[in-house]
């Protein structure tokens, strides 16, 4: 019955992903046109209250350590080694560390963009979660200009290479697929109500999800997060724009306001992207992921053949199956007061996706017995 009166609630909430696709659409092509700054998974927002600087008490507490500026010359080869990730404003290196590999975030010079920096560093200090990628240490020590963030090295790549890139022979299974779900959503809900300030990450989506040795999950890239807040900020310069197309909420494309829902969407279109196999947006049709699947949403006993990855080649539990997508429409709902909060999205999984809290290191195990 639950199951039921759910999967009715997702139909209503798919009926309203049309409307709310055509107004995102509009301001997907402010992206392409260049309207506002870059949206860039290495960029802070400069608009977000900004503390003035880590607190050395919380860096001991969670046993991150100081660099000095030489020592990530050193360990980055002086910034010759293997560059694993790149954005707008910062390098990312493979480092060599004595205790052993580690991914070192490099920031631009620049004054707005070091404070930026400074509040993630704040942000990332106070988080210890399995599946949030951890802070080993950090150097602001530049010039009051530039900075590094010390990461544990994970292995797998990106959960969207995972997906996109890997082709037929590195698909992710079914259960795979639901366990990096569950524990997705546990370190999201972590933030938002685990933390001693609730925080919005601002910027949910598959290549900000990496992938370790057995495939767990790790979220990373904190630079568009806000916290201390418990409901809603309105963002000072609506040019600063959070999140990445095909991602980000209509609500706050609308409004400018961004809340712990916002996330909620940008994690339902992670859940649809992880069932269909499909780019959340599409930019020579300029489509949208949800767009394109809200007809099929209401109807998923019939459509969900069509729904679902060809890559799986059918191999899903179809109950399973119906009850993610019927979460993915109500995550994706356009009224934000109306989504589930994480804390419902864990106990929704629980109950009717029990694979979903498998743990991806037993998969592995079984597959080889």
């Amino acid at each position: 019955m639950a199951l039921a009166v759910a999967i009715a609630l997702a139909s209503a909430a798919a009926l309203l992903l049309v409307s709310t696709a055509i107004a995102a659409i509009a301001y997907l092509r402010r992206f392409r046109r260049g309207d506002h700054e870059p949206a860039d998974l290495e960029r802070g927002t400069s608009t977000a209250r900004v503390a003035d600087g880590p607190d050395p008490s919380i860096a001991t507490k969670d046993a991150a350590r100081r660099f000095q500026w030489s020592e990530i010359e050193t360990h980055t080869g002086n910034f010759t080694s293997t560059v694993i990730g790149e954005g707008g404003f910062s390098t990312v290196y493979l480092a060599d560390l004595p205790a052993g590999s580690a991914a070192v975030k490099v920031l631009r010079n620049s004054e707005r963009l070091h404070r930026a920096f400074r509040l993630e560093l704040d942000i990332l200090l106070r988080l210890r979660h399995p599946h949030i990628v951890r802070l080993l240490g950090f150097c602001d020590d530049r010039d009051g200009e530039r900075g590094a963030l010390v990461f544990e090295y994970v292995p797998s790549g990106s959960l969207h290479e995972k997906l996109h890139n890997d082709g037929e022979t590195g698909a992710l299974s079914w259960p795979q697929r639901v366990s990096i779900v569950f524990k997705l959503a546990a370190a999201m809900d972590y933030l938002h109500e685990g933390c001693e300030l609730q925080i919005v990450h601002g910027d949910i989506k598959s290549s900000n999800v990496l992938l370790g040795e057995h495939l767990e999950p790790k979220l990373c890239d904190f630079g568009f997060a806000r916290m201390g807040f418990s409901a809603a900020v309105q963002p000072r310069d609506a040019n600063h724009m959070m999140g990445s197309p095909g991602y980000v909420d209509p609500h706050y494309l609308r409004t400018g306001i961004v809340s712990k829902k916002s996330d909620v969407y940008s994690f339902g279109v992670l859940v649809l992207e992880l069932i269909t196999g499909a780019e959340p947006f599409c930019s020579e049709k300029e489509q949208l992921l949800t767009a394109v699947m809200a007809p099929l949403l209401q109807d998923t006993a019939r459509t969900l053949k069509d729904i679902m990855d060809p890559k799986l080649n059918g191999e899903y539990d179809a109950g399973e199956a119906t009850a993610m997508a019927s979460l993915a429409a109500l995550c994706l709902g356009s009224q934000p007061t109306l989504r589930p909060s994480m804390a419902d999205v864990l106990r929704f999984l629980r109950e009717k996706v029990p694979s979903a809290s498998i743990s991806t290191v037993d998969l592995v195990n079984k597959s080889e017995l």
